[in-house]
């Protein structure tokens, strides 16, 4: 019987062994190397499909992420309607995604519905034929989001400071306009889907509680599907000159967006683990030290986070918040100054360990089931790092010392790197 009268020992979340479950790898005949995790107690699963079709491939702004967003809206067998009342019947959910280098498409479904699944999962990867009518609504109903969007401040500081940072011609500075969306045509994305869908290369990530005939089934409905070989294409950085902005967005609102980034190197960094602490101390969670002094003390925000951006190629550190109107120059003046502080004093023994338990703990809710064990090893497979990363990343949070944060922040965290933006 427990002793309910004893509480059980605290154990901090740094101590705790945690284990990253590997995934079994196989390779279907057309040489599409899928990835699995076979764990969890219901009978789901999630499969993914990962294409190299993303912004980087295209050669006009939108047609990837057009093209990605209208694979389900019309065969030549089956129109929008019939698409998504086939996954429905089954309570399934198919969605697409495209990111700068990739775009996704993905399933969630109950186990035993595979077999009638896959099939539409193929048709839309090998008969999609984007009818006019879908990209006449298309198109129209962005427009109408992108103007609501305009309005908003933190809309448009968060496209401007992607801009700022890599320029805008790169994948990740660029931005949708109006014109772009009139310029879209039937031609040009369905060339795109032929050579990056129909004969691009692709990953299958699949995780839950499996079928044993799943491989059979993916070779079956996938094998035959073209797989080549594609390289990620270069582009160029072209960061702006000036490094102070001033936008005015909305000339009676009560409210602006603070961004503000700096140049970073990639996950093949050897410094990019370590930084992950030093952000997470900096503003990464909400005892961090900018949400301490400018939400806690000072008042300026609700909240206020920094992040390294989750791209492949390139990276970016940013600060991000919404401020009242009249203080986000003093919002500003406040991020210099906790860099300031960091790069003057180590940090005590008692915060360090906090956030090391923090990220341990961010950790631990990641392995949550199999749709996150996936999504670890499909951050790592697409990245190109090594296996090990995820053991890295456990050991860099531990084993980090108060002396060498302050030497990366002397390193990283100046002024004079940081792009500023404001847009009131």
């Amino acid at each position: 019987m427990l002793d309910r009268k004893t509480p059980p020992a605290i154990k901090d979340a740094v101590d705790l062994r945690l284990e990253l479950k590997p995934y079994e790898k196989y390779t279907l005949r057309n040489g599409a190397d899928v990835y699995v995790v076979d764990a969890g107690a219901e009978d789901v699963l999630q499969l993914e499909l990962v294409f190299y079709a993303g912004n980087s491939f295209e050669e006009r702004n939108l047609i990837a992420a057009s093209a990605n967003f209208l694979l389900k809206n019309g065969t030549s067998q089956k129109n929008a309607f019939q698409i998504n009342e086939h996954f429905d019947y089954y309570g399934a959910y198919l969605n697409r995604n495209c990111y700068n280098e990739t775009a996704t498409l993905s399933l969630h479904t109950l186990s035993k519905y595979l077999p009638e699944l896959l099939p539409v999962m193929k048709e839309l990867l090998t008969d999609s034929v984007f009818p006019q009518q879908e990209i006449d609504t298309y198109k129209q109903n962005m427009k109408q989001r992108l103007n609501v969007n305009l309005k908003k401040s933190d809309f448009v500081a968060g496209r401007l400071i992607d801009t700022y940072l890599y320029g805008e011609q790169h994948p990740y500075g660029r931005f949708s306009r109006f014109e772009d969306f009139d310029a879209l045509t039937r031609e040009e994305l369905q060339a795109f889907y032929e050579r990056y869908y129909r004969g691009g290369k692709f990953l299958v990530f699949v995780a839950g509680k499996l079928p044993s005939t799943l491989f059979a089934l993916l070779d079956e409905h996938l094998g035959d599907l073209p797989c080549s070989a594609l390289g990620l294409p270069q582009h160029p950085i072209l960061s702006a000159n000036e490094k102070k902005y001033r936008v005015t967005n909305d000339p009676n609102g009560v409210q602006g967006a603070v961004r503000m980034g700096a140049p970073f190197p990639n996950r093949h960094h050897p410094d990019f683990l370590k930084v992950q602490v030093l952000n997470n101390l900096f503003g990464g969670f909400f005892g961090s030290r900018l949400m301490t002094n400018i939400r806690e003390d000072k008042g300026y925000t609700y909240g206020i986070y920094s992040y390294l951006e989750n791209h492949i190629q390139q990276s970016a550190w940013v600060i991000s918040t919404d401020a009242g109107r009249d203080v986000c120059e003093a919002t500003i003046v406040e991020v210099y100054r906790e860099m300031e502080d960091l790069r003057n004093e180590p940090v005590d023994a008692e915060e360090l360990q906090l956030v090391r338990n923090y990220m341990m703990g961010s950790i631990l809710g990641d392995l949550d089931g199999p749709f996150h064990i996936i999504n670890r090893w499909k951050n790592i497979i697409l990245n190109g790092v090594p296996e090990t990363y995820f053991y890295d990343q456990i050991r860099t949070i531990r084993t980090i010392d108060a002396k060498e944060l302050q030497e990366l922040a002397n390193r990283y965290l100046q002024p004079e790197l940081f792009y500023e933006l404001v847009v009131v």
